[in-house]
């Protein structure tokens, strides 16, 4: 396995966006393999921009490994989907045009519980939307990550579905839509922070699909909430997967990433990455 750390740990959607170079140096210091992009964080897709990052990471010795994206294929509105289809693939193509071979891919959700925070009482799930039901969502996304299938073939970038709020908000939704695309080109981005409860039979679940992992600390209480997640135990699911690929960190916490993310290099070196689970 490999660490990296998205640049999200170091820009958590304030007005002010952290500069993805001065990510690119932190973990450099921190002797990191590579950098995860989030792609709202960027400041541009003119190609000098993207082609400086590219440089900056391969100088610093540095793997961009992956690129996290944002779309929601959960509507009846069959505009709103093909919107989200055009711009996730337009994202496969910037990923491949930085060099980079994953993609996060988010299923979207009902948009019934407006407030985060009460959608975290309900672990993600949501009541659907007057006069549709479930198998409705699950068959739109199914369509549409279909949609982007030739692309992500085409250019080698691999979507990774995020276990997120809304459909894969249990490993069964995760699952259900993996299992009925069976594509080599979709996969999972296993997130350790977003099964709120008993995470653990949860996360083994999907371990088997994993292609990414985001790992969530929480120095300084997280921002929306904080998890104890015993990651020796997270590293043992993920040797049973066979899982060799990059672990991202995502702080998520109120202390200041430039002290957070180090405390979370260490304590993931500490037990993720001890011998044990090599």
């Amino acid at each position: 396995m490999k660490l990296g750390v998205s640049t999200y740990s170091y820009w958590h959607f304030t007005p002010e966006r952290v500069p993805i170079e001065h990510i690119i140096d932190e973990a450099a210091r921190l002797e990191l393999d590579g950098i995860e992009i989030l792609h709202q964080q960027m400041q541009s897709e003119a190609t000098p921009y993207l082609q400086r990052l590219k440089r900056h990471a391969y100088i610093n010795g540095l793997d961009l490994y992956a690129l996290s994206i944002h779309q929601g294929f959960v509507s009846p509105e069959e505009n709103t989907r093909q919107k989200n289809i055009n711009h996730t693939i337009h994202c496969i193509r910037l990923a491949h045009e930085l060099g980079i071979p994953a993609i996060r891919l988010n299923s979207g959700r009902w948009g019934t519980i407006k407030s985060f925070n009460e959608l975290m009482k309900t672990e993600g799930q949501e009541p659907t939307l007057p006069d549709h039901t479930l198998d409705e969502a699950f068959d739109w996304v199914i369509a549409s990550i279909e949609e982007c299938l030739p692309d992500a073939e085409r250019y080698g970038v691999i979507l990774g579905l995020e276990n997120h709020w809304g459909l894969t908000c249990t490993p069964e939704g995760v699952n259900r839509i993996v299992s009925a695309i069976d594509s080599d080109w979709l996969k999972v981005t296993m997130d350790c922070g977003n099964f709120l409860s008993d995470p653990y039979d949860k996360l083994q679940q999907i371990a088997n699909d994993a292609v990414l992992v985001h790992a969530k600390t929480y120095y300084g209480e997280g921002e929306w909430y904080t998890l104890d997640l015993d990651y020796a135990r997270i590293g043992k699911i993920l040797q049973d997967a066979g899982f060799n690929g990059y672990v991202s960190i995502e702080f998520e916490g109120k202390e200041d990433a430039h002290t957070g993310v180090p405390k979370s290099v260490e304590m993931l070196r500490n037990t993720l990455f001890s011998n044990k689970n090599l």
